[in-house]
């Protein structure tokens, strides 16, 4: 069955083959609401991770807070405890990244560089299960599914 055509409890079934929830989320989040946060995720952004994760064959890295030396704590689910998010909001401001909607992504690909990797990922468009933002020009992978348009599977930006 392809990835596009799977229903979320089964997306859910394999990506929890490749990927620890505390990998995807940020502390606070799954401090507050366990596995329970995998309910927050969207689906298309999952079966996008899935697709990439099995036909790439490669371990992905998104966040790393849970090990003893881990240092990435804002790569996946953000919430508003997160430096980042606090940053983004000291004028007041409201900030909604697609991070913190549980639509994005930023992940290294072992043995990979991020071009190598956004190459590939534009090399297999028309395969992903759903059309994706893809950050450009920088040292990480950022995917994220704030975007729909089918003609178009990968729109590449830069901030």
């Amino acid at each position: 069955m392809k990835i596009k055509e799977m229903t979320r409890q089964q997306i859910l079934e394999m990506i929890k083959k490749y990927f620890d929830l505390q990998e995807l989320v940020c502390k606070h989040i799954y401090n507050k609401y366990g596995q329970s946060a995998w309910d927050f995720f969207d689906k298309d952004l999952l079966a996008v991770l899935l697709y990439i994760r099995e036909t790439l064959g490669k371990a992905i890295y998104v966040n790393n807070w849970q090990l003893k030396d881990g240092n990435l704590t804002q790569r996946g689910l953000r919430c508003q405890q997160c430096q980042m998010v606090k940053d983004k909001t000291k004028d007041g401001k409201p900030y909604m990244s697609a991070h913190c909607l549980a639509k994005a992504l930023d992940f290294d690909v072992k043995g990979m560089k991020a071009e190598d990797v956004r190459q590939w990922i534009v090399e297999h468009k028309k395969d992903l299960p759903h059309p994706i933002r893809l950050e450009d020009g920088v040292s990480w992978v950022h995917i994220d599914v704030r975007y729909d348009d089918e003609d178009k599977m990968v729109y590449k930006f830069k901030v």
